[in-house]
C-alpha cells in the first residue's frame, strides 16, 4: 500500500483518535491505531474496549488497500513535531514495514497484523435503537454545563456520568455528586423520540473535544450504547448501566428569597476569601442583606481570617449561609453572563443558581448544598 497525505491532516486525525486510547491497556494491541485504506479514504480507529473512535481522511495517489495496526503514541508524537507538508507513506503488505518520508526526513515503523485488533461490539440491549440528529453546538453546550458536577465516587457508579432524558420536544442533561446538581433543559432541539441514558465522563469528554468542529451529530442509541456519526468521525460508546436518581425531587420549589449579584465581582471576591478557608471543609460564610453580601472565612489553626463585601440586590431580609468555596467557584465559572441569580430558602436548603438571562430555548439550574455555619 502507498499513499500521500498532509502531515497536518494526519496529525489532526490521529491526535483526535488517540483521546479514546487508555494510557495503560489490558490488551497490548489496544496501544495501537487500526489503519485501513480503501480507495482514497484512510480510516484510523482507536479503542479502549468499551469505546471506539474512527476518523476518516482523504489521501492522494493511493495504491492498493488493506489494514494494519501501528503504535499510537509514537506516531502522534512524530506527527506533532513534523513541519506542515506532504508526506508519503509506504506499507509492505507482507512484512508490515511502514516507511514515512518527506523531502528532509525518513522514519520507519513495524506494524502489527490487523486481525489481532478486537472488533468493538456494543452491549446487548432489551430496547430497540432510536435515531436522532442534534446540532453539535447544542449538544456540547449540554455537556459543558453539566460535566463538572459528575460524581467521582466509585461507590456511586451510576452518577459517574451525564444523564440524558430525551423527549420528543427537548433534551434534559443532568449531573450530580449529591453536593451539587445541574439540570439543563434544551428545547432548541426536538429529537422526536424518547430515550434515556447515562454517558460516562470519558465518552462525554471525547465527544466534547473531537466533534466540536462538526456541524451536527447523527446519533443511533439503545439503553446501553450509542453510535455517534459526523462527516469525519464515528464514535461508538458504552453507557453506564443503572437507575439514575429522580433529580426533579431534589430541586426546591419554595426558595422565595432572590439574590442578584454581578457574577465576575462575586467570583473574584470568593477566590480571595477562599485563600483563608480551613483546609478541611473549605467553608466560606456569607451574610446576605438587601444591599450587599459580606463574605468571611477563617482558619483558627493558622490564626488567619478574611472578609470582603460585594454589592447585591436581595429580596429577603438577612440570611447567613455557608458554601464550599471550591464548589461555588465551579458553579460561578460555568455560568455565563453578567449577573447570577440565586434563589434561597434558609441556611439548610440548597441554593439555586441561574444565569441572569437564560439563553432562549434553554433552562439552566445549578444546585449547591449549604454547609453548616457555627459563628459568623
Amino acid at each position: 500500500m502507498r499513499f500521500n497525505v498532509s502531515s497536518k491532516a494526519l496529525y489532526s486525525a490521529t491526535s483526535a483518535v488517540s483521546k479514546v486510547i487508555n494510557s495503560k491497556n489490558a490488551l497490548a494491541i489496544l496501544d495501537n491505531f487500526l489503519l485501513s485504506l480503501d480507495g482514497n479514504i484512510l480510516t484510523i480507529t482507536g479503542s479502549d474496549a468499551e469505546n471506539a473512535l474512527t476518523a476518516r481522511i482523504e489521501v492522494q495517489d493511493a495504491k492498493g488497500s488493506g489494514r494494519l495496526c501501528l503504535g499510537a503514541r509514537r506516531l502522534v508524537e512524530l506527527l506533532k513535531e513534523m513541519p506542515d507538508q506532504g508526506v508519503q507513506v509506504d506499507i509492505n503488505d507482507d512484512t508490515l514495514e511502514v516507511q514515512l518520508t518527506y523531502p528532509s526526513g525518513h522514519y520507519g515503523f513495524v506494524g502489527v497484523n490487523a486481525d489481532q485488533y478486537p472488533v468493538f461490539r456494543a452491549p446487548a440491549s432489551e430496547s430497540g435503537p432510536v435515531s436522532l440528529t442534534v446540532a453539535t453546538e447544542y449538544f456540547l453546550s449540554g455537556l459543558e454545563n453539566t460535566m463538572f458536577a459528575v460524581s467521582t465516587d466509585e461507590y456511586r457508579a451510576v452518577m459517574q456520568g451525564v444523564y440524558l432524558d430525551i423527549k420528543p420536544d427537548s433534551i434534559t442533561y443532568v449531573a450530580t455528586d449529591t453536593r451539587k446538581l445541574v439540570r439543563y433543559i434544551d428545547k432548541r432541539t426536538a429529537p422526536g423520540v424518547e430515550a434515556t441514558c447515562i454517558v460516562p465522563t470519558k465518552p462525554a469528554t471525547v465527544i466534547k473535544n473531537v466533534f466540536s468542529k462538526e456541524p451536527e451529530l447523527n446519533i443511533t442509541m439503545t439503553s446501553r450504547a450509542a453510535k455517534i456519526e459526523s462527516k469525519n468521525f464515528t464514535f461508538e460508546c458504552t453507557f453506564l448501566n443503572g437507575n439514575y436518581p429522580d433529580y426533579n425531587r431534589v430541586i426546591p420549589r419554595n426558595n422565595t428569597q432572590v439574590l442578584t449579584v454581578d457574577r465576575v465581582a462575586l467570583i473574584n471576591a470568593v477566590r480571595r476569601v477562599a485563600i483563608f478557608v480551613e483546609v478541611e471543609g473549605g467553608l466560606e460564610k456569607f451574610r446576605i442583606t438587601p444591599e450587599c453580601i459580606l463574605l468571611k472565612s477563617n482558619d483558627p489553626a493558622l490564626c488567619t481570617s478574611a472578609r470582603e463585601q460585594v454589592p447585591c440586590s436581595f429580596t429577603g431580609t438577612e440570611l447567613t449561609i455557608g458554601f464550599s468555596a471550591s464548589f461555588l467557584l465551579e458553579i460561578l465559572g460555568t455560568l455565563k453572563g453578567q449577573d447570577v441569580v440565586v434563589n434561597l430558602g434558609d441556611a439548610g436548603r440548597p441554593g439555586m443558581f441561574c444565569p441572569g438571562e437564560q439563553t432562549e430555548g434553554t433552562d439552566l439550574v445549578m444546585l449547591l448544598m449549604p454547609m453548616t455555619v457555627g459563628e459568623f
